[in-house]
């Protein structure tokens, strides 16, 4: 499964870089024509960036689910792009995480990702 991903601070590519698996991170030409799971951070009072709604603006028919970084210092606001994106394109959201994430969060990331795989091997099936 491929994983797209948004990252101002570095938090996120912090995190990305953990996972060992297919990534390509959003620039605003980026075109992709499989299914992909989004990690994004949160910005402002709890919105998604702006390139990542741009992404999602034409890519978003691809989207199967999606993931945020924050800070928890933002209580209620924390991570809260996930909650908008999963809202606005009816997908799951499969976890938060903090800054750029402990072992934990990845171990339990690539756990997410890979029953995704596994349920769209199975209904195709």
């Amino acid at each position: 499964m491929l994983i797209v991903y948004d990252s101002k601070t570095g938090n996120v590519k912090r995190f990305i870089q953990k996972l060992d698996m297919k990534c390509v991170q959003i620039t605003p030409d980026l075109e992709i024509d499989e299914p992909y799971v989004l990690v994004t951070y949160t910005t402002g009072f709890g919105q998604a960036p702006q390139a990542t709604q741009n992404f999602l603006a034409t890519q978003g028919h691809l989207l199967q689910a999606v993931v945020s970084s924050g800070n928890m210092n933002w209580g209620t606001r924390y991570g809260l792009a996930a909650d908008h994106i999963a809202r606005q394109y009816e997908v799951p959201i499969l976890m938060k995480f903090e800054l750029s994430g402990t072992n934990k969060d990845v171990m339990k990331f690539k756990q997410e990702v890979s029953q995704i795989v596994y349920n769209r091997k199975v209904d195709s099936a």
